[in-house]
């Protein structure tokens, strides 16, 4: 019975999420899932990403987490249009809850859309939520273990940010270990390794980014 629910819910989040990706495509919207464990940085990436490109992209953004607007509200200083979702419990987002914050964003002016998952390497992989790509993000200061321990989020990325390099040398984290785990289910993955707080790196990511968009609007 268990197994039948699971599939119900995600066969009803999938239906909503095709209609979430025709409506953003519709739009000429690319977006971006980002998904990652609680401190890996993925607000200050965010960040750095809205300051490096909004001169040149029409950026908007959507914000999950449990509860509180804290990392909505830094992002709504870099002059971005951003919803808050609170899951009130949940450890993901699902497409339902997005499907609602697209209706307070201005669509008609955003060609990017970042969508910033709740905290978690988990639940958030397994839920489409109408994205064009999911990103996993992953920082030193966790543990090179984890592309073994959540095979699942490895696989289905696009792309893997290696954050907070500038910590190397301070952290118990080996690179090679990490990249191997991470290509072992997702051969052609690419990895940006990078500091967010420094700017080191930075520049592969933005152009993974930007060459996505061209795709997205030539396709």
């Amino acid at each position: 019975m268990e197994i039948k629910v699971l599939r119900n819910v995600l066969e009803a989040n999938d239906a909503i999420a095709a209609e979430n990706r025709r409506l953003l495509r519709g739009k000429g919207i690319h977006t971006l899932n980002l998904i990652a464990s609680p401190g890996a940085g993925k607000t200050t990436l965010l960040e750095r990403t809205i300051e490096a490109l909004k001169d040149h992209l029409r950026m908007g953004v959507i914000e999950g987490d449990i509860a509180g607007s804290a990392d909505a509200e830094r992002i709504g200083r870099h002059g971005v249009p951003v919803v808050q979702i609170n899951t009130g419990g949940d450890c993901h987002l699902n497409a339902s809850m997005v499907r609602s914050a697209l209706e307070s964003l201005p669509l008609d002016g955003i060609e990017l859309l970042f969508v910033e998952n709740v905290g978690n390497l988990v639940c958030p992989a397994g839920f489409d939520i109408g994205e064009d790509a999911k990103v996993v993000i992953l920082s030193v200061a966790e543990g090179d273990d984890k592309p073994q321990k959540y095979p699942l989020i490895f696989e289905r990325a696009s792309a893997m940010v290696l954050n907070k390099i500038d910590l190397l040398g301070m952290v118990d984290f080996d690179l090679d270990r990490a990249r191997s785990a991470a290509r072992a289910t997702h051969p052609d993955l690419p990895i940006f390794e990078l500091s967010a707080r420094s700017g080191q790196g930075m520049e592969g990511w933005l152009d993974w980014i930007r060459s996505k968009v061209r795709r997205h609007e030539n396709s």
